[in-house]
Formats: structure tokens, C-alpha cells, sequence
């Protein structure tokens, strides 16, 4: 497994409490240390804000080859809600090209949709892999968020590509047998995020916002844990994610670059059987309302 460099604190106020985006220039020096650092992949997406721009000001500097580099990009969310299917593959190219042009790329290595459902829509699975064929996308897929829709992807012709949440409280795609179909089939490249889960894993349980407070016991057990068996929560959390190889990168966020130093360091490190067995068994079944941000009700 490698390491990807997801650009979502670089387009916008991002986090369990909103931390402010830095500045362009800082998060143009956070993507050339990486790839001058051993991590030649790269996430952004339409709905990152400026996140594409940025990443497209990186490459327009050229201070990598563009060869050398495995980029992802995500589709506009719900664009093709309204749309006849007839429409779909013009629409998904004229998306692309302008993503594209923002990027300062021809070609994208992996393009998703980022509107999860549509994993389900085969005309739009097809569309999109119509596009891929034209060249401009090396890999096309979608960024899902529940076990049936990362097995539909898997399962279906038309994908060759997903990007799915795993970490020490998400363990559902483990529990359903997602990475065992994965490896069966042998065509899917899985990329894993929020490994941090925007930030909660990495907080002690006085800093969890009063929206999360029935995350609070787990967040403890985590402080427990990293105590008992003396490693910091980062290496925790990446290295969890680490031993199962199904997953071809782990997808991570940084607000600085000393955070990032850190993180390609910490990712070399392991972490004892022990340790992950008390994992496995501690965190396995938890509540979705606390373990997806996407269902937090924020106040």
C-alpha cells in the first residue's frame, strides 16, 4: 500500500470543526514536498472548492513530470439527476474537459462520480466508461459510501476504480466482505479515505464537539489503547488501514507541512498483532451516525 495526498483542506474550510484552509502558496509547498517525498498520488475533486486550481497551479509549475503522477479527480455531484440518459456521456465530457483545463492536465488517471447512488445507475456507469475509452481518463469508477454500493461497483463492467471510507471506527466494508470480492475479481483498484475521520480519531475527548458526544466513549478507548501499546494516534490510524492489501492507497489530508512530514514518516511504522486484534474487536460495530460525517447533525 502507498500513500495519496488528498487536496480537500487545500479548496476549503474542512474538519470536525472547520479548520481554515491554507493559504495557496503553503499548499503548493505541502504538494511539491510530497512528491518530491515519495507520494506520487494525488485526490481532488469538483466539490473540493479551489482544491482542482491549486493542484493545477502544482502542475503548471512542472516541478514533477506529469508522467510520474497518478491523479484523481470526482464529477460535479448530482449533475446527471435531471438529465436523459441520451445526454449522459456529453455532459460527463464537457464536465471533464473543464476540469481538465482547471487541473492543467490532458488526461486524468481516475475519474468518479462523486454522487454515490449512481453506482446503482448502470446507463450512467456505462456513460462514464464510454468517456473513458475516448483517453482523457486512464481509470473511471465511483467514490461510495456503503457496502453495496462499493460490491455493485465491483461487480459491474463498467468500473475499474472505487474510493471507499475505511478506518478503526468504519469497519464496515471489512465486515461485508468488500475486500475479499475485491481480491476474487482482480479488476478494481481500491482507494480508502477518511482513515482520519475529518479529525475525530486524532482528538482526546475533551476536544469532541458536543454533536459527537456519543463519540466520546470510543474516542477514550482509542487514548487507552495508545497508551497501552505506546503509539500516537496518527500511526494508529494510518497503520490500521496499512495491513490490508486490497487497498492499494490511503488517502490523507494535511493542514501544514509538518503534519505531512510527519504523516510519511509514521506510515513506515507498524503496529503489533496485539494491538490490532484489540482493534478489530473494540471498534467493529459502531453506530454509522457516529463513524460517517456525512450523517453528523452539526449545531
Amino acid at each position: 500500500m502507498q500513500i495519496c495526498l488528498g487536496t480537500v483542506q487545500f479548496g476549503m474550510d474542512y474538519g470536525i470543526v472547520n479548520q481554515k484552509m491554507p493559504a495557496i502558496e503553503e499548499s503548493l509547498k505541502m504538494l511539491d514536498f510530497a512528491t518530491q517525498n515519495g507520494i506520487n498520488t494525488i485526490d481532488t475533486a469538483f466539490a473540493y472548492g479551489i482544491a482542482e486550481d491549486v493542484v493545477g497551479e502544482f502542475l503548471k509549475r512542472k516541478t514533477i513530470s506529469r508522467d510520474k503522477l497518478f491523479i484523481s479527480s470526482k464529477f460535479k455531484p448530482n449533475v446527471l439527476d435531471d438529465a436523459a440518459p441520451e445526454h449522459y456521456v456529453k455532459i460527463i465530457k464537457a464536465h471533464l474537459n473543464a476540469q481538465l483545463k482547471r487541473l492543467n492536465t490532458d488526461y486524468l488517471d481516475s475519474y468518479m462520480f462523486h454522487s454515490s447512488r449512481y453506482a446503482f445507475n448502470d446507463l450512467m456507469l456505462r456513460a462514464m466508461y464510454e468517456v473513458k475509452k475516448e483517453g482523457k481518463v486512464r481509470h473511471c469508477g465511483v467514490s461510495v459510501y456503503y457496502p453495496d454500493e462499493a460490491r455493485k461497483c465491483i461487480e459491474s463492467e463498467y468500473v475499474d476504480f472505487i474510493q471507499l471510507p475505511f478506518s478503526i471506527f468504519d469497519q464496515r466494508m471489512l465486515k461485508d466482505g468488500i475486500f475479499d470480492l475485491a481480491k476474487e475479481k482482480k479488476d478494481t483498484i481500491i482507494h480508502s479515505r477518511s482513515a482520519f475521520i475529518q479529525g475525530l480519531i486524532l482528538m482526546n475527548e475533551a476536544e469532541v464537539p458536543s454533536f459527537l458526544n456519543a463519540a466520546k466513549p470510543i474516542v477514550r478507548k482509542i487514548d487507552e489503547l495508545c497508551k497501552k501499546y505506546n503509539v500516537n494516534r496518527i500511526s494508529l490510524a494510518m497503520n490500521f488501514v496499512k495491513q490490508f492489501d486490497a487497498i492499494t492507497h490511503l488517502v490523507f489530508g494535511v493542514d501544514n507541512i509538518q503534519q505531512l512530514k510527519e504523516n510519511i514518516k509514521i506510515f513506515d511504522e507498524s503496529l503489533p498483532v496485539e494491538l490490532l486484534l484489540d482493534i478489530s474487536k473494540e471498534f467493529k460495530n459502531l453506530d454509522t451516525n457516529i463513524i460517517m460525517p456525512s450523517l453528523w447533525c452539526k449545531k
